[in-house]
């Protein structure tokens, strides 16, 4: 296959119905300024917590989102 051909047919995956990209990301700064407005130390652990939490919810984890 080639590399045209790979391109193609990776994005008729992501074109098809219920399927697409989530960006999951903030840069540091942001979230430390999230979190400094709550109260809650911004580390790699928390950060990481943080992100677990938001797609372990209901909305989320009734959807194919991986």
């Amino acid at each position: 296959m080639t590399i045209q051909e790979e391109l193609t047919a990776t994005i008729a995956e992501l074109i098809q119905p219920d399927k697409g990209i989530l960006a999951a990301d903030e840069s540091s700064p942001t979230i430390a300024k999230r979190f400094k407005a709550v109260g809650v130390e911004s580390t790699e652990a928390t950060r990481r917590e943080y992100r677990s939490l938001i797609f372990q919810h209901p909305i989320w984890a009734s959807t194919s989102v991986a």
